[in-house]
């Protein structure tokens, strides 16, 4: 029973660093992380290869990644319907 119990711990302990795995994949700060390093990148990528406006035209992928997280779940669950799966 006592190698039961040491497996029921490990899979326990795997489930909370799944949870927390989700909880920062789906979380508003790591979202917002990504639009902040991407701004920077492309804004100094685009200013070295001498774009005009390089900073407002930086703007263009950070405000499509913002939008397509927003509109991600509305075509998941319409997917999932699609499928027959539960929601």
């Amino acid at each position: 029973m006592d190698e039961l119990e040491k497996r029921i711990q490990r899979i326990e302990e795997r489930n909370v660093g799944v949870e927390n795995d989700k909880a920062w994949e789906t979380s508003f700060t790591r979202k917002l992380l990504i639009m902040a390093f991407t701004y920077l990148a492309v804004g100094l990528f685009f200013s070295f290869i001498g774009i005009t406006n390089a900073w407002i035209n930086a703007l263009v992928p950070v405000l499509a990644f913002f939008v397509s997280t927003f509109t991600m779940p509305f075509f998941k669950r319409a997917w999932l319907r699609s499928q027959g799966k539960k929601i």
